[in-house]
Formats: structure tokens, sequence, C-alpha cells
């Protein structure tokens, strides 16, 4: 089969023609109808704290249709279309009966998606409703990543959010905050690419102010933030952050960052200012994404700008290491 092909660290993508899988006990081969190319992505093919090897076939946001089945497989059957949560676990685990495989002892972020076939664990996938396109498989998992980060945040009917950020999460945010009754959802970033599409998913403001953010998001909410969603992951956005919540509020870290933060306890212990992580999220969060987009949310469709084939990953990977007027692209394997 054809896929895209890590070629090692600072190294561009490249076409090559590998093996097609086989599944094997409780798996099944996917023919990959799209993929979306997520930010983590271009983190794995630039810092080496990944662990990615040369070789790896990327892509963990794709949805597809079943080919082939292994042994012991009884609940799909062939040419069933599926979503494909990323997270491989044990499926026994107290985490995985919870839903929570991302704490499974034995869980790893699953590739494969920039190829023709990708094989998964049957209790990986999620069955698409009659409604769900392709495309609406491939962008589930940052929908979900954005739910549960709202969900950790503990948001509240009427709250004032701010949302640093404008890429697909912190734009999956936007939708998920004003879904859940928040009353005002400012966006803010450094450029205003994103604007018309953040407004779309549910923002009540967008805001561009580097010489003074801190001002500028006080300006657009009329005071502090209830909550802070950092979705950019870059040093010095927490500190920010802690400046830009009220008393007591909450800074909610989704920004995925691998260097060195520094900032000064003193300031968020003097209005306890809690801070919270998120990673990952839930089975059902997933499920849940899902079911929003099949009882006919419109709005996360619109993080879509653009759907190509697999001859211009390489090239179009490589421009989204910069900021674009992009926000998710999606391969389409057979395009």
């Amino acid at each position: 089969m054809r896929a895209v092909v890590h070629q090692g660290l600072h190294q561009k993508l490249a076409i090559e023609n590998i093996a097609d899988p086989a599944p094997g006990a409780g798996e099944v081969v996917l023919s990959v109808g799209r993929c979306g190319i997520c930010g983590s992505d271009l983190h794995m093919t630039e810092d080496p704290a990944f662990g990615v090897d040369k070789g790896a076939v990327l892509g963990h946001e794709f949805a597809g249709e079943v080919i082939d089945l292994g042994k012991g497989v009884e609940r799909l059957k062939k040419g069933d279309l599926v979503s494909v949560v990323p997270i491989a676990s044990c499926g026994k685990c107290p985490s995985c009966l919870a839903g929570e495989p991302a704490w499974c002892e034995k869980m790893y972020l699953q590739g494969g998606g920039y190829g023709e076939f990708a094989v998964t664990n049957e209790n990986q996938c999620v069955a698409l409703p009659k409604s769900a396109s392709m495309a609406d498989g491939a962008i589930i998992e940052p929908l979900a990543v954005a739910l549960h980060g709202v969900m950790m945040g503990e948001q509240k009917p009427g709250d004032n959010v701010l949302i640093l950020g404008a890429g697909p999460i912190g734009l999956g945010v936007a939708f998920w905050a004003r879904r859940f009754g928040a009353s005002r959802v400012v966006v803010q970033d450094i450029n205003r690419y994103q604007e018309e599409r953040a407004r779309r998913m549910g923002a009540t403001d967008f805001i561009v102010d580097i010489e003074d953010p801190v001002g500028a998001a006080e300006h657009a909410l009329g005071g502090k933030a209830d909550i802070v969603y950092e979705c950019v992951g870059v040093p010095g956005l927490i500190p920010q952050a802690v400046n830009q919540v009220r008393v007591k509020g909450t800074v909610l870290v989704l920004g995925l960052c691998t260097r060195p933060e520094t900032f000064v306890p003193f300031v968020a212990l003097s209005k306890e200012v809690r801070i919270q992580t998120s990673a990952f999220f839930k089975r059902q969060e997933y499920e849940a994404a899902l079911d929003a987009l099949d009882a006919g949310a419109a709005e996360p469709r619109a993080l879509i700008t653009d759907t190509i084939s697999l001859d211009a990953v390489p090239e179009v990977f490589e421009s989204l290491k910069k900021r674009t007027h992009q926000c998710k692209v999606l391969i389409n394997p057979k395009g």
C-alpha cells in the first residue's frame, strides 16, 4: 500500500510503498477514508520527547471502512464504517472498563492513518451513524480532546471564559464552552486568520493584542475570566493565563508543551488559582462528540479547511509548521 512515512527528526515526510497490514487476534483492517493532520503530529517529527521511530506512519485522527477481520472479532463486520479511538489499551483493566484507556498501563497512541489501510483493535472502533461522513469521523478526536478539557475545567452556565489559541483544539473548546452555557467566550490569538471560524464555532469575541494581551482580554470580558483555557503550548502562556483569571478561577492547560515553563507561584497562590491539566479524553466523551454531530451540530465541520491527497501530504505538512489560514486539514488516501 501507499503511505506517508516518517523519515526521522527534522526530515520531510515521504511517500513509500509498504506492506499491507494484516489483522491479528481482535483486530480489524480499515480502508482509511479520512485522516486529520494533528498539531501533535507536527511535534512528533521535530521533538525527540515523543520517541517516534523512523519508518513510522503517523495519523491518529482517522475513520474508515472495515475490510478485514482478525480472529475473535465479533462486533464488527466487513463494510462497517467506523471512527477510531486512537488510544490502544488492554480493554480489561479498571481504567479501560471505566472508559479511560489513556491510563491503562499498556496504553499507546496509535498511528497509521496516513496510509491507504490501517490496522486497529476492534475495541477502538466506534460505529459511524448514517448521518456521519468519513470527515466527521476524522474530527471526533480533536472534539473529544476539547470536550475533556471543558469537563475538567468544571465550567458552569454563565461563566465568562477566555481561550488562548485559535487552533482546532481552541476552537473546539469554544464550541463546547458555548454549548454548555458560557456567557462570554473570548478567543485570543496572535493573528486573525481564524477569527471568522472562531465566531462560527461559538466565540462571542476574538481579540489580538500582542502588546497587552492581559488588558485586551479583560476589556473584552468586562473583567477577569472565570476560566482560561490554554490551548497553544508555548512557554509564557501559563503565567499569562494566571494573570488573566479571576480570584479562585481556573487555568485549564490543554496546550502540548515539552519545553520548560517559568512563573512566580505567588501570583497564582495569592489568588488561589486552580491550575489543571487535561490530556486525551474518556471513551464516553469521544462518543458524546460523535453524538453531537449526529444530532445536527454543524459548527465543528467548520474546522475543516482542506482535504488533500496522500501525494500532497509532505508539502502541506511542512507548510503547517508555520501559522497559516489552514485549520484542520484532512487526508483522503484514495484522492
